[in-house]
């Protein structure tokens, strides 16, 4: 491969307060790699070293990763996290989906049901979607007024310097896709009887919104990445170049962690099993 994980996942990575323009980022861009076989090795690979660095994680019990992921409907955040996170023992992973908010949430502040589903030490934890859809469908939607939403941008950035301060490291990313893409996904659903269970007729709402939901995202890619929880972004309209790349980030991120196998408190020489 032309591009080592971590070349990468820093090529994606976007340097915090830059202002992001999403029409110019090509969805269908192959990233330098060489051809899907041997993206597929490269992910084989990476999703290898992630379950190795998971299992110290787990067994080291001192801090947590974090990984946020977004997109558009169809975008593939459920295809991310089945190729990425396959090989992760699942004691030690936790997926959430986060749905519109309940009654019970609602009585709560925004950040409410996402702290509580935030992965605690020695644990993966991984979002599909997220804290952002309160600056993202709440914005675009109108369901609070522009002086709600626009408060938490900051209070997001809080809530991940806290968590960053307490152990959980953060990556977040970004799956961008083009609405062409989107709209072949989107037909395939109906098309497929075993896929239309994804499909609802509102997703052409929110289709309509496209230019909306752009703005807001660049909004939040700005004003939500920071140098302790930054954002990835992962041209998404080729499944095999956006699954190499986020197993690319998420194990570059690991490495940096480095979890370690923690000491026994007893003397192994003296273990004598009959």
């Amino acid at each position: 491969m032309a591009n080592t994980h971590r070349e990468l996942a820093e090529r994606l990575r976007l340097k915090p307060g830059k202002r992001v323009r999403l029409d110019e980022v090509d969805p269908a861009d192959k990233l330098g790699l060489p051809g899907k076989d041997q993206a597929l090795r490269a992910l084989a690979k990476n999703v290898e070293h992630i379950a190795a660095l998971q299992e110290c994680l787990h067994a080291e019990h001192r801090r947590a990763l974090l990984v946020v992921l977004q997109a558009l409907d169809a975008g593939g955040k459920d295809g991310t996290t089945r190729a990425v996170f396959s090989g992760i023992n699942p004691q030690g992973c936790r997926v959430t989906s986060f749905k519109a908010p309940t009654a019970l949430e609602l009585e709560h502040d925004f950040l409410w049901r996402i702290h509580n589903a935030v992965p605690g030490r020695g644990e993966i934890g991984v979002f599909n979607r997220s804290h952002y859809e309160d600056v993202l469908v709440v914005r675009v939607d109108k369901l609070v007024p522009k002086a709600v939403w626009s408060k938490r941008y900051e209070l997001i950035n809080r809530f991940e310097r806290l968590l960053v301060d307490n152990g959980t490291e953060i990556v977040k990313i970004y799956l961008h896709i083009s609405k062409e893409e989107q709209a072949e996904r989107l037909r395939e659903r109906i098309a497929m009887p075993e896929k239309r269970w994804k499909f609802s007729p509102d997703d052409l709402r929110k289709r309509g919104q496209w230019d909306d939901y752009m703005k807001a995202y660049e909004d939040a890619l700005r004003r939500c990445g920071t140098e302790e929880a930054p954002w990835y972004l992962v041209p998404a309209d080729r499944n095999w170049v956006r699954d190499v790349a986020v197993s690319a980030i998420v194990r570059t991120r690991l490495e940096e962690m480095d979890p370690q196998l923690p000491e026994p408190k007893w003397d192994p020489s003296v273990i004598v099993i009959d």
